[in-house]
């Protein structure tokens, strides 16, 4: 029996430009390997138990932004999901899952750029990136690792016209 997906969110945060916020991984994070020229992704995380899918967009937007002024203006009405690259690396807690099953929100973000801090880290959210900046959506595709560059091309589509809504 195959592993099971790990329930995910992702989360396009549009700038009053229409560009969307992506960050730089710091490094490999169990079976997502990170490439070399593929280090920027927009910001993802889990969804706790018991947890809603809105809400888990916002607190991981929280955690690893710093990011509280955004205010939701779209969701991808299907679920994606990706399969992580062959692993075997030490255990990992990602180790249990085939892979992300991702529910994407598109949020503009209201706030001042100093509200934005990639490099913070807390108890329960370790850092995850070393820098930030706003990048053109349909450009984020080719930063991506390409394992993540489907789910990346429908969030495109799909939020192309919110880009500057």
């Amino acid at each position: 029996m195959p592993l099971p997906y790990r329930p995910n969110v992702g989360i396009a945060l549009f700038d009053a430009r229409g560009r969307v916020l992506i960050a730089r991984r710091l490094d490999d994070d169990g079976p997502e390997v990170i490439g070399p020229g593929f280090e920027w992704q927009m910001p993802q995380g889990g969804i706790d138990a018991d947890e809603d899918a809105e809400a888990a967009a916002f607190r991981e937007l929280e955690e690893e932004t710093g990011v509280t002024s955004a205010r939701l203006i779209g969701a991808h009405p299907d679920w994606l999901t990706y399969e992580f690259p062959p692993y075997s690396g030490p255990p990992h807690k990602l180790g249990a899952f085939r892979g992300q099953r991702q529910r994407w929100f598109a949020m503009r973000f209201e706030g001042e750029e100093a509200e934005i801090d990639v490099t913070r880290a807390t108890e329960s959210a370790p850092q995850e990136f070393s820098e930030w900046r706003w990048e053109r959506l349909e450009t984020a595709i080719d930063l991506v690792v390409p394992f993540k560059r489907e789910v990346y091309r429908s969030v495109a589509r799909v939020f192309a016209g919110l880009a500057g809504a």
